[in-house]
């Protein structure tokens, strides 16, 4: 019998893991895995009218309300404010507590350079000098390190896509759905917040076929699978592929030497 895996999708801001891993937790959940959604600030800043304590409670419960539609277990947000992120030492061990705490075999991040938002980057830089601690019983004593160190990927984001590598390409056509309603919990930025940033405000539908529609046309890269994917997809799925959705993953520098055997047993919805 295979094992249960259990992956930590940890970002910056909440509705990012939803909206760049989304469709990969979402499949992980249906094969019978434990996902956990981590973002190390609040969201206090990402509105044009709401106050921060307002978005922060209306936040928290958007993400409840995405977990629920993707079947993941758990949502944490550290109460750190919104573009106050600074990957200090207190907030790399909150890092090495909860992937220990939830015992994660593959943890997903952004990653620690790039263009794009500071508390990305430093959501990235936070995961990347966590992960060699999280196998020390001297570092944060106080909970068991893991006995190995998990698979770490990196997802790209607005910021990185001139350094990201689509070393694994995952088609989530099957869970679009998923995704997409993951996305659609989160009203404050894929319905308020970016159509204001971005001029699109009246433009938002109030029918959910019209709001699947405006998602799949404005966040498109983090959707629909490019020419530049096709490469990773073959190499997963064959000649034959013809995904039209896809996440893809970055095998982060840290990592031990993976066969492929062994990546697919760490990513088991990539093809035979």
């Amino acid at each position: 019998m295979k094992r249960t895996l259990r992956v930590i999708v940890i970002a910056a801001h909440p509705d990012e893991p939803e909206e760049y891993a989304g469709g990969t937790a979402a499949l992980y959940a249906r094969l019978g895995h434990a996902v956990k959604f981590m973002t190390l600030t609040n969201g206090s800043a990402g509105h044009h009218v709401l106050d921060a304590p307002t978005l922060v409670a209306r936040r928290a419960r958007e993400a409840a309300l995405a977990a629920d539609r993707l079947g993941v277990a758990q949502y944490e947000i550290l109460d750190i404010d919104d573009g106050s992120l600074i990957p200090t030492l207190e907030v790399r061990q909150a890092v090495i507590r909860s992937i220990r705490e939830w015992r994660a075999d593959v943890v997903i991040s952004f990653h620690a350079d790039g263009g794009g938002h500071p508390d990305n980057r430093a959501s990235g830089v936070a995961v990347r000098d966590a992960l060699p601690f999280v196998v020390l019983g001297n570092i944060l004593p106080t909970v068991a390190p893991l006995a190995r160190r998990p698979l770490h990927l990196q997802m790209v984001d607005y910021g990185t896509h001139d350094l990201h590598r689509h070393d694994l390409a995952v088609d989530i056509g099957q869970v679009l759905e998923d995704k997409l309603l993951g996305c659609d919990a989160h009203a404050t930025q894929f319905y308020e917040f970016a159509p204001h940033s971005n001029g699109w405000g009246e433009q938002v539908p109030g029918d959910w076929a019209g709001r699947r529609e405006f998602i799949l046309k404005y966040w498109s890269e983090y959707f629909h699978a490019d020419a530049s994917m096709r490469e990773s997809l073959t190499r997963w799925y064959g000649p034959d592929t013809r995904a039209e959705f896809a996440e893809t993953f970055h095998l982060a520098r840290g990592n031990r030497s993976y066969s492929d055997e062994e990546l697919r047993e760490l990513v088991p919805m990539l093809g035979d």
